[in-house]
């Protein structure tokens, strides 16, 4: 299975066109990034397969008598008298079994993301933006000037992330609005319209900040980069 298509082609001219009218009051350079996901947080599906295995094996050690009554009636194998190899046998069975059973269900992307923690995600959204941002922004303008729109949609994250310069005089805080935008226009899945109200939102605090020279130059591509 390929990778999800958010945007079509006039999608992707309508958040290009924004940036380029937003960058039209502005030395300031915005680049946008769309990804279906920031990781494939396998290590999550690992540690979910292994705590249920090992849960399932702990069960089995407290209540002994049940399970193996249980798999005896299975089997048809009544009042079978179990060795201490046999049980050892069907504990690893049992772990097994689980474990791949639950990194099986895990393929399915809705329930894998499901399973992965709030700050995980959060985490690692943002650790893939500023690797993004250090690729493709930072430090490629002459006045220390880009910022990344990210938005993440299997996480349901986004991230604005600000170049030297930026960061100097904008705090944080100050991209709430620009991400408030965004986020309520996916939720409604308007995907395109979130990009272009958060690249308007950032286009005015940049003019605020760094307004247009006579001599500025366009440094960085406009069109919206979808992963």
């Amino acid at each position: 299975m390929g990778r999800p298509v958010y945007l079509d082609e006039a999608e992707h001219k309508q958040v290009s066109d924004a940036v380029a009218a937003a960058e039209l009051h502005t030395s300031g350079e915005i680049v946008t990034v769309l990804a279906d996901r920031s990781d494939g947080y396998s290590d999550i599906a690992l540690a979910w397969s292994a705590l249920v295995a090992f849960t399932a094996i702990m069960a089995l050690a407290l209540f002994p008598d049940f399970y193996l009554g249980l798999l005896d009636s299975v089997t048809g194998n009544w009042n079978a008298q179990w060795s201490a190899g046999a049980i050892f046998a069907v504990a690893g069975g049992f772990g097994i079994m689980k474990f791949l059973g639950t990194w099986l269900i895990q393929m399915w992307p809705p329930l894998k993301f499901l399973l992965v923690p709030g700050p995980v995600k959060g985490r690692r959204v943002r650790a893939r933006a500023v690797d993004l941002f250090k690729v493709g922004a930072e430090r490629r303008t002459h006045g220390r000037t880009g910022v990344l729109i990210y938005l993440s949609m299997r996480e349901h994250r986004a991230e604005i992330v600000a170049d030297e310069a930026i960061a100097e005089k904008v705090s944080p805080e100050t991209w709430g609005d620009a991400m408030s935008a965004m986020i309520t226009c996916v939720r409604d899945g308007r995907v395109a319209d979130g990009m272009v109200e958060a690249v308007h939102e950032v286009g005015k605090v940049l003019a605020e900040h760094f307004p247009r020279a006579e001599d500025d130059q366009n440094e960085l591509p406009d069109r919206l980069i979808e992963l």
